[in-house]
């Protein structure tokens, strides 16, 4: 498990600029999706090409927070990194340029759909009324990528709460971009994992500068269960 920390100079940033370092002070369950990023085997499974061993360590709390918003009315929608034959075409620049000559074809294989490591984690707690949403790119909402945003505007959700791996790459894009469609994003910081801890708190304090709330699961378990709590006493 990482040892989540956001940079000292980011903290007292967040603080004179906006008072505190977290961002919002509540979350509407009914209005929000927990999004799952790309917890599948090419990613946890060992000897993988693309293992990232600590992703296994957050699998507990994931099905934390997909138990209780579920339990609260909101969304669980599972990403799973693709790699079909239309998202290779068209992202020549990544295949051709960012990853070793010849290893192009094995990493595609590896998330195909239908493989084994295209396969979600067999550890997750997924529920029949979970979605699955196939995405071409590292974030899911840039053009290509995936429908995830027409999913979530269809079903009235503004929140999202961002978990899964890795951290600095698909987390971090698809967070990134979230926020300047206008969700109002939180990050969990022990929900995500990369390779080691110092690219994990890079990311944690860059989301914490301007694009995230950033907290741990027990903070989110608490602000899901206190808006539960509101809800029931005025019902």
């Amino acid at each position: 498990m990482h040892k989540p920390e956001i940079r000292s100079d980011v903290v007292a940033a967040a603080i004179r600029r906006r008072g505190r370092v977290n961002v919002f002070d509540s979350l509407d369950p009914t209005r929000t999706a927990h999004v799952v990023v790309d917890l599948q085997n090419g990613f946890m499974a060992e000897g993988q090409a693309s293992e990232i061993s600590h992703a296994r360590d957050i699998v507990p709390n994931v099905n934390k927070i997909s138990a209780a918003l579920r339990k609260a009315g909101g969304t669980v929608i599972y990403l799973q990194h693709t790699f079909d034959e239309e998202g290779v075409a068209s992202w020549s620049v990544f295949f051709d340029h960012f990853i070793p000559a010849g290893a192009g074809q094995a990493v595609a294989k590896t998330f195909e759909p239908g493989s084994y490591g295209h396969a979600l984690w067999p550890a997750l707690e997924i529920l029949p009324e979970d979605l699955k949403v196939n995405k071409r790119r590292f974030g899911a909402f840039v053009q290509g990528s995936s429908d995830l945003d027409a999913i979530l505007r269809a079903r009235g959700i503004n929140t999202l709460i961002i978990t899964g791996t890795a951290t600095n790459v698909c987390c971090e894009s698809t967070a990134r971009d979230a926020m300047m469609m206008n969700y109002k994003v939180f990050f969990a910081s022990d929900a995500t994992a990369t390779f080691n801890d110092d690219q994990h708190n890079a990311t944690l304090s860059a989301m914490a500068h301007v694009f995230c709330d950033v907290r741990d699961t027990e903070s989110l378990l608490g602000l899901i269960s206190a808006c539960t709590t509101t809800q029931k006493a005025a019902e």
